[in-house]
């Protein structure tokens, strides 16, 4: 069976005076891109599961607003482990997902999304924004793959990229 991957950064976020890192809100631009992410997953008829999604204000936010552009979004899994996570935290969170679960988010944070973007692709695919993705992962940044297998058998260089783009509203 193939199972779909989308992995997402957050949308671009605030830097208000005296807010903790964990509470700091998108702004006006984070809010439209956010929006335009969830157009640009509709558009591809991507039919969502189950979305993980960091307990960060940024990324809950994110979600909340992408959704708002779905047919049909799943409640979000709030997790407090995709907040600072590393790339191998986060796959470990992937690996955990049930295998009923076909289509997959992760809306997290970088570095952590976008080297376990990097660590999961296979090098087969001929996106052509592949190089990009693999240097500058930037806010809104969303990579889609397809895993074969099961979630816990998700390991480096075994992913193919479907495509990645980086929505800006």
């Amino acid at each position: 069976m193939s199972r779909t991957l989308v992995l997402l950064r957050h949308a671009k976020s605030s830097w208000p005076d005296d807010v903790p890192d964990h509470e700091r809100p998108l702004n006006k631009r984070g809010k439209r891109d956010a929006a335009e992410v969830g157009r640009w997953l509709r558009g591809r008829d991507l039919e969502l599961d189950v979305a993980l999604v960091s307990s960060a204000q940024r990324t809950r936010e994110t979600y909340q607003t992408l959704a708002g552009e779905l047919k049909s979004p799943p409640e979000p899994q709030i997790r407090d482990e995709a907040y600072a996570a590393g790339a191998g935290d986060l796959l470990d969170l992937v690996r955990g997902v049930s295998d009923d679960v076909s289509a997959l988010l992760v809306v997290a944070h970088n570095p952590g999304i976008g080297t376990l973007a990097s660590l999961i692709d296979d090098e087969t695919s001929d996106v052509p924004e592949r190089f990009q993705m693999r240097v500058d992962y930037r806010t809104s940044a969303c990579a889609v793959f397809d895993v074969y297998g099961s979630w816990t058998e998700l390991d480096p260089g075994r992913a193919r990229l479907v495509t990645f783009a980086t929505p800006r509203g």
